[in-house]
């Protein structure tokens, strides 16, 4: 028997070389190490942490056809962590001053928003809307979720973002 330096291959009467258990289990234990802290690990879901609409106001009569086009960003927790545009679920509320404080409900059919984010108010619509885009934060966290709004927006494992559009 031959052994080569510190390697421990063993050349047999054979001829053949073989390697001891122990060495090819370190071999394999060092190659699983470099591979994990290599970042080779399985990657978490890509979880959304927030979305921002842009514009973050508009005014329809100041727009062609009172035609607003709002882009979605999503802002998430890895790499990358800015996705625009997003796709997302449009939709539109009334906004109401409440003791001080707006309060959200059905906008009624005075503001449509399309599933690109192009917002209109129609002809007998006036005052201030939210124009709300969301998109689902876990897509793998299945269930069911609470009762939804006005919009169709599930009651949960959702991010929105909100603008405001003027109607004249």
């Amino acid at each position: 028997m031959i052994i080569l330096g510190g390697f421990g291959l063993r050349r047999k009467s054979t001829g053949r070389w073989s390697v001891p258990r122990v060495v090819a289990v370190a071999v394999f234990l060092t190659a699983a190490w470099l591979l994990f802290a290599c970042g080779a690990t399985p990657a978490g879901p890509h979880l959304i942490q927030s979305l921002t609409l842009s514009p973050s106001s508009a005014d329809a009569q100041n727009y062609p056809a009172g035609q607003v086009a709002f882009v979605a960003t999503g802002h998430y927790d890895t790499s990358p962590k800015t996705v625009r545009p997003l796709p997302a679920s449009w939709g539109a509320e009334s906004v109401l001053m409440w003791q001080g404080s707006p309060t959200y409900g059905s906008a009624n059919g005075d503001v449509l928003v399309d599933s690109n984010g192009v917002a209109q108010c129609a002809p007998t619509a006036s005052g201030t809307y939210a124009v709300v885009a969301w998109a689902v934060q876990d897509p793998n966290l299945h269930g069911t979720c609470g009762s939804g709004n006005s919009m169709g927006e599930p009651g949960c494992n959702v991010v929105q973002g909100m603008a405001q559009l003027t109607c004249p």
